[in-house]
């Protein structure tokens, strides 16, 4: 696994910055537009790589995720979905274009398949992926020793 200490920085502060400002303004407006909050419950799956809301038992709004990456948090690291063999194909969505801007461009983290989990880093990885897939917004989910990180795509209003 990589280490972050051996990169340049240069040029990524920018993408992350960027990134990040994208990142804050889509969630907040995905939140508000679709009233995401309060009596919400939501059921996603990875094998069809969706994710449905309802509120009173009734679906209001469905969308396509993608798994950005994993962190153990026993292992301490971070593996992109790119590099994860285990997870089903649907889920991975474009991820292949993440790891082709970071090598294109020369950005370390994107191309490398894992990383040692720094809380940060994994938050910058996650806000310049989802630029590059052009997201609507980001989503994490914990389970036993596993982070799981999301992009979600498509949302689209149930009649």
């Amino acid at each position: 696994m990589d280490d972050r200490s051996k990169h340049d920085h240069s040029g990524w502060e920018a993408v992350v910055l960027a990134a990040r400002e994208r990142a804050r303004s889509r969630q907040a407006l995905m939140v508000e537009r679709f009233g995401l909050s309060g009596d919400v419950q939501y059921d996603w799956s990875m094998d069809d790589a969706q994710i449905t809301w309802s509120r009173d038992g009734k679906v209001f709004l469905t969308g396509r995720l993608t798994v950005i990456g994993s962190v153990s948090v026993a292992q301490q690291t971070w593996l992109w979905s790119w590099a994860n063999e285990s997870l089903p194909h649907a889920a991975l969505g474009d991820m292949e274009r993440v790891r082709q801007f970071g090598e294109e461009n020369d950005y370390p983290v994107l191309p490398w398949p894992g990383f040692t989990y720094d809380p940060e880093l994994v938050a910058e990885a996650r806000m310049v992926a989802a630029s590059v897939l052009d997201a609507e917004g980001l989503w994490a989910e914990s389970m036993d020793d596993v982070q799981l990180h999301f992009m979600i795509h498509d949302l689209a209003l149930t009649a």
